[in-house]
C-alpha cells in the first residue's frame, strides 16, 4: 500500500490512496476464508467449501466486507504513521475491491490547527480573596431550615394564600369531556411561586377548604405540549385542606438532623469551609477566564467546522432543555432552526477556539487523560442523572462522546498547567458595582 498526504486547508487533510493488486487479492481471501469457516452450504462439508463457491454465492457481501476489513486497517496505518489525529468523522471515497485489479481510493478528515503558542510562563494575573458574606452563609442555612420544614395543617375554613399549600383534586374538560393526562386527586400545591398557571391559581385561591369550583384556564401559546398550547379548558378544583411550612429553629437539634453535627455552630463552620472552597474556586476560575481571553487575543488560526458544528448543536440543545425546565418548548422562540443556528455560532466559535488552544497547550505540557479519569468522569455523571453507570458510558461510547468528554478534561487539565506558571496576585474582591461596571 502506498498513499500521499494532500493538505485541502490548514485543517482538513485528503489522503490517496494506492493497493497493489497482490494486497487486494490477499484481503479477498481473508474473507473468503472467514465465509468458508463459518457457512453451511448444502452439499458440502463445513470449511470445505470451493473457493469458487463461496465468491459466487456471497459476492456482495465478500466484496464488501474486505473492502471496509482492508480500508480500516490502511486507515489506522497511515494515521498511526503520519501521527494525524482526526477531529471529525473519516469521510471515504471510492468504490469496491475487483479481484486482479489495483484499488485506490482516498480518505479525508479535518485535523487540529497547526499554530504558534504564546508564551504563557509568568503571564501575570490577578485573583481575588476569598472574604466571607455571613450574609451568604446565612441564606445556605435558611435554605437547610427550608429543606427540613415540615407541613402542618391550618384549621381555618377559608381559601388558602401565596406562600402555602393547597391540597386539591384537579380535572380538565373540554367541551364537557375530560381531558386525558391534566387531573390529579390530593394534589400538593405549593401557591405564589409562579409555578403553577396563573389563571389555575387564581382558580384555586378562590375556593374555601372542603367546597369547589370551577374556572376556565388558558394554556401559554409557548406551553411544552402543544396539544394544550394556546387551549382554553374548564378546570374543575375540589379543596381539601390548606397547610402551611413550619420552619424549625436554628439550633443543635436541627444541626444534628441536617447533617449529623454535634452543634450549631459546627454546622455554620462547616457551611463557611465549603462556602470558602466554593469561592476560592469560583474566584480561581474567572482569573483563570480572565488569563486565557487574554492569551487568545494575541492568537489566531483556523478552527475545525465540524468542532464548531458540534458546539452550534450542544448550545441548542441546552437552550431546548432550558425551555423544557420552564414549561415552554422552543417554538415558542419564534425562530427557525437556521436562525438559531446562526444565533448561538458566535459563542460556538468561541468554545471551539478555547479548545483548540488548550488542546495545543495540552500537547506541548505533555498532558494526558487517563481512562480512569474519563471513568471516574462517567460516574459523576451518571451519579447526577440518578443512572447506572454502564448504561451512561455505553450511551457516550455509542454517540461518539468519549473523545469530546476526554477532550474537555484534557482542556481543564491543560487550564490548570498555564496557571501553575502564571504570576497569580490575590487582590481584595471587587464591590458589587464595579462587578456590575
Amino acid at each position: 500500500m502506498e498513499y500521499k498526504v494532500e493538505d485541502l486547508s490548514p485543517v482538513k487533510k485528503q489522503i490517496n490512496i494506492t493497493v497493489p493488486v497482490d494486497e487486494v487479492n490477499a484481503a479477498l481471501a481473508a474473507t473468503i476464508a472467514m465465509y468458508r469457516t463459518n457457512v453451511d452450504l448444502k452439499g458440502f462439508r463445513k470449511g470445505k467449501v470451493p473457493t469458487s463457491v463461496i465468491e459466487g454465492r456471497f459476492k456482495k457481501e465478500v466484496y464488501s466486507e474486505a473492502t471496509q476489513d482492508l480500508v480500516n486497517v490502511h486507515i489506522n496505518e497511515v494515521i498511526g504513521e503520519g501521527e494525524l489525529s482526526p477531529v471529525s468523522r473519516i469521510d471515504f471515497d471510492g468504490g469496491e475491491l475487483v479481484r486482479d485489479e489495483e484499488f485506490t481510493y482516498s480518505i479525508s478528515f479535518e485535523v487540529m490547527p497547526a499554530f504558534d503558542l504564546p508564551n504563557y510562563e509568568g503571564i501575570e494575573v490577578e485573583e481575588e480573596k476569598v472574604v466571607v458574606d455571613e450574609k451568604e452563609v446565612d441564606e445556605v442555612l435558611d435554605r437547610i431550615r427550608g429543606n427540613m420544614a415540615e407541613n402542618v395543617v391550618i384549621a381555618e375554613n377559608r381559601a388558602a394564600k401565596d406562600g402555602e399549600i393547597a391540597v386539591i383534586d384537579f380535572a380538565a374538560y373540554e367541551n364537557g369531556e375530560p381531558l386525558e393526562g391534566v387531573s390529579a386527586e390530593n394534589f400538593q400545591m405549593t401557591l405564589g411561586d409562579k409555578q403553577a398557571l396563573e389563571d389555575f391559581e387564581s382558580l384555586v385561591k378562590s375556593i374555601t377548604v372542603g367546597e369547589a369550583g370551577e374556572g376556565e384556564v388558558t394554556f401559554p401559546e409557548d406551553f411544552i405540549n402543544p396539544e394544550f398550547a394556546g387551549k382554553t379548558v374548564t378546570m374543575k378544583v375540589t379543596v381539601h385542606g390548606i397547610q402551611e411550612k413550619k420552619l424549625p429553629e436554628l439550633n443543635d437539634e436541627l444541626a444534628k438532623k441536617a447533617g449529623g453535627f454535634d452543634s450549631i455552630e459546627k454546622m455554620r463552620e462547616a457551611v463557611v469551609e465549603s462556602y470558602k472552597s466554593s469561592r476560592l474556586q469560583l474566584n480561581k476560575s474567572q482569573a483563570q477566564k480572565t488569563m486565557l481571553d487574554s492569551l487568545l487575543k494575541t492568537v489566531d488560526f483556523p478552527i475545525p467546522a465540524t468542532m464548531v458544528d458540534g458546539h452550534v448543536d450542544s448550545l441548542i440543545q441546552e437552550r431546548i432543555e432550558r425551555l423544557e425546565r420552564q414549561g415552554k418548548s422552543v417554538e415558542s422562540l419564534g425562530k427557525t432552526p437556521e436562525e438559531l443556528q446562526a444565533e448561538v455560532r458566535p459563542e460556538a466559535e468561541e468554545i471551539a477556539k478555547t479548545q483548540v488552544f488548550l488542546i495545543a497547550v495540552a500537547k506541548k505540557e505533555g498532558v494526558e487523560v487517563a481512562d480512569q479519569e474519563v471513568d471516574m468522569q462517567l460516574h459523576q455523571i451518571a451519579q447526577r442523572a440518578g443512572q447506572e453507570f454502564n448504561v451512561v458510558k455505553e450511551y457516550y461510547s455509542k454517540n461518539n462522546l468519549l473523545f469530546s468528554l476526554r477532550d474537555r478534561l484534557l482542556a481543564d487539565k491543560a487550564m490548570d498547567a498555564i496557571y501553575e506558571k502564571a504570576s497569580v496576585t490575590e487582590v481584595e474582591p471587587k464591590k458589587e458595582e464595579e462587578k456590575e461596571d
